[in-house]
């Protein structure tokens, strides 16, 4: 009867929650998910990682949702958020950079693109794969590069849309399509594909991931996760995995 009684007792108490829930831009996976994992070990507070487009995660920030940390791949969609009053005040500040890469399936080998590549040529009746050209913003980025170089209104009938940037990566590592803009994090995460060009940083607007608390964070963590990220444990993460990080001011 007893272990009958404790086994209720067990199945009523709810689940520790964790101790903060970051909303973060899906390129920012693969290293968030190593340094969350240090910073329970070296603390014992866990992190709830949602990761996705960061324009469906300002969305879902402005409707309510539960997030304590905010990670957007660009500041158009911090600003949104900011300007909506749901951010802590003090607590922005640009937190990594990144660059933009042509890849291909498989391993290729490296190309130069200009005003006269021929890039729907290089498909072969293949799609280009990127992230939705006018929210998320590796597909803003990548459009900015290629209207740069001159190459955005030949090649923009062949190019398929993905609801955010890993999305666009695993076409092109499943062979899907032939070639993908990503950024070089995304990259250098994804042994099924190979850079071939890195995209001169003068094609397009600065790439810059912003971070900041959501107001009224509910998550006890939250304070301390978002200065982890700026920690030299967590700095060489980003680092190893391909991010940019700000210049010391």
């Amino acid at each position: 009867m007893l272990r009958v009684i404790l086994l209720a007792i067990l199945l009523a108490t709810p689940a520790r929650a964790a101790d903060v829930t970051v909303f973060a831009a899906a390129s920012l996976k693969t290293a968030l998910d190593e340094i969350a994992a240090l910073w329970q070990a070296e603390t014992g507070q866990t992190a709830a990682l949602s990761y996705g487009g960061s324009p469906a995660l300002a969305r879902q920030i402005l409707a309510a949702a539960p997030a304590d940390i905010f990670i957007s791949a660009s500041p158009e969609w911090m600003d949104l958020v900011e300007d909506a009053g749901l951010l802590e005040e003090g607590t922005r500040h640009d937190l990594l950079g990144n660059r933009l890469v042509l890849v291909a399936h498989g391993d290729a080998a490296p190309i130069t693109l200009d005003a006269g590549t021929d890039l729907v040529a290089l498909l072969a009746g293949g799609k280009l794969s990127m992230a939705m050209i006018d929210s998320v913003p590796a597909g803003q980025y990548g459009r900015q590069a290629l209207t740069t170089l001159g190459l955005w209104d030949r090649v923009s009938g062949s190019v398929a849309q993905s609801e955010n940037v890993r999305a666009a990566l695993q076409l092109v590592a499943l062979g899907e399509a032939p070639l993908g803009v990503v950024y070089a994090t995304d990259a250098l995460a994804e042994p099924g594909v190979s850079v071939i060009f890195v995209f001169p940083e003068t094609t397009h607007a600065p790439i810059v991931y912003p971070a900041a608390i959501v107001a009224d964070s509910a998550g006890s963590g939250a304070e301390a996760f978002l200065a982890y990220l700026s920690s030299a444990a967590a700095s060489d993460i980003f680092r190893a995995q391909g991010f940019l990080l700000p210049e010391a001011p």
